[in-house]
């Protein structure tokens, strides 16, 4: 139960990263999310809706996880949550160390959590 509560907890943030990068990149809240100007939000709104995309398999993939009921469950959740930790590690190395934080370490606490309860 807690660690399908954790993987819910990604999974929330994944939703919120795809309404961010898909729906609001260049409004202003998500200009001020991710420290855009117009210019350059206006530049670079595709390959946000690309990536809030993507953000939005992982979610599936993290839900998919919770909702099986079987010990396919635990798989389907070792690897979307490691799919995001790799991708906060990446983001934290290559765009802002903050993405560690807020994407790769809440996975990372899920997947103990899942695999420590399991």
């Amino acid at each position: 139960m807690l660690g399908q509560l954790c993987i819910a907890l990604v999974a929330i943030l994944h939703i919120g990263f795809l309404v961010l990068e898909m729906f609001l990149w260049d409004k202003p809240l998500g200009m001020k999310v991710f420290g855009n100007t117009p210019q350059k939000a206006q530049l670079t709104k595709v390959l946000a809706q690309n990536q809030g995309l993507y953000n939005g398999f992982l979610a599936a993939g993290l839900i998919w996880s919770i909702c099986a009921t079987d010990a396919f469950a635990i798989s389907l959740a070792n690897f979307f949550l490691g799919c995001v930790i790799v991708a906060g590690v990446y983001g934290a190395i290559t765009v802002s160390k903050k993405i560690l934080y807020v994407q790769a370490l809440p996975a990372l606490i899920a997947l103990l959590v899942v695999n420590v309860m399991a």
